[in-house]
């Protein structure tokens, strides 16, 4: 199991892509608490919400980032927030789907969280129920295939950030 620090060393390293599938309502990371309780009091977000400089480090070089966020509505005060800074993501670069699975269910994603690496790393990430990160578990070989399965459905499932954000408003 990597920690977060190793983890994030995959950032700078991976060649090509990025892909991450998002599955929980919540997310407790310390570094974004204070970014957070100024979201939910309707503060200025400052200028990296607008073009996130951690996505922009990777697009710059001409990596290819992306995600899908499964999700369910209602949002969750977390979820509103992340959803919030999407828009400064894709401004960076980030490809980013929404599954709703409150407009629509799309079978044979798996339940929990995952990234995977150029195609052929993939990590699956491990939480405690409170959603803060414990670890990302390196997959086998063997389950490569399995993986891109599920980024496949995903991206085919998903809509576009800015038409799910449109729907919403």
């Amino acid at each position: 199991m990597l920690s977060g620090e190793e983890f994030g060393r995959l950032f700078e390293t991976f060649e090509r892509t990025a892909f991450r599938l998002e599955t929980l309502p919540v997310y407790s990371v310390a570094e974004e608490r204070e970014e957070f309780e100024r979201f939910l009091a309707g503060e200025d977000m400052g200028p990296d919400w607008g073009d996130n400089p951690w996505v922009r480090s990777m697009t710059d070089k001409g990596k290819h980032v992306s995600r899908v966020h499964v999700l369910r509505s209602p949002l969750t005060d977390y979820l509103r927030y992340e959803l919030a800074a999407y828009p400064g993501n894709i401004t960076a670069g980030e490809a980013i789907g929404i599954i709703d699975l409150a407009d629509h269910d799309v079978h044979g994603l798996p339940d929990h969280d995952f990234w995977l690496f150029d195609d052929r790393d993939v990590y699956r990430m491990h939480y405690t129920q409170e959603g803060a990160f414990i670890g990302a578990e390196p997959q086998p070989a063997r389950t490569l295939a399995e993986y891109q399965g599920y980024r496949d459905r995903a991206l085919a499932g998903a809509v576009p950030f800015a038409t799910y954000w449109e729907r919403r408003r």
